[in-house]
């Protein structure tokens, strides 16, 4: 069973950087990250597609980056220039849905979920 592992969440001032890590159980996985601030729904931040690609939700562009160390089984999520409405639950994720199932769309294929980790950023 795939188990995902988030850590590196804290508080930080806005215009501050975070670095998030996820450790998972088996390699060669389609991983990323979402998040759920309070009261809304969760809603996909970044993540790697089965080519090799990378999507970012339009929020996050030009600050978040996403990236992966295979040999250690370890995704991240770079964040900078972060601002208060940041401020969520970040899980990591990882596919479930296969990319050759096309019918698809790309965040609605990740279905295993990590335990999250507090993301807070203040003005």
């Amino acid at each position: 069973q795939v188990q995902l592992v988030e850590s590196g969440g804290g508080s930080v001032q806005a215009g501050g950087s975070l670095t998030l890590s996820c450790r998972a159980s088996i390699s060669h996985l389609c991983m990323g990250w979402f998040r759920q601030a309070p009261g809304k729904e969760r809603e996909g931040v970044a993540g790697f597609d089965s080519d090799g690609s990378t999507t970012y939700a339009d929020s996050v562009k030009g600050r978040f980056t996403i990236s992966k160390d295979n040999a250690k089984n370890t995704l991240y999520l770079q964040m900078n220039s972060l601002k208060p409405e940041d401020t969520a639950i970040y899980y990591c994720a990882a596919v479930k849905i296969p990319s050759s199932i096309y019918d698809v769309s790309f965040w609605l294929r990740f279905g295993y979920w990590g335990q999250g980790t507090q993301v807070t950023v203040s003005s």
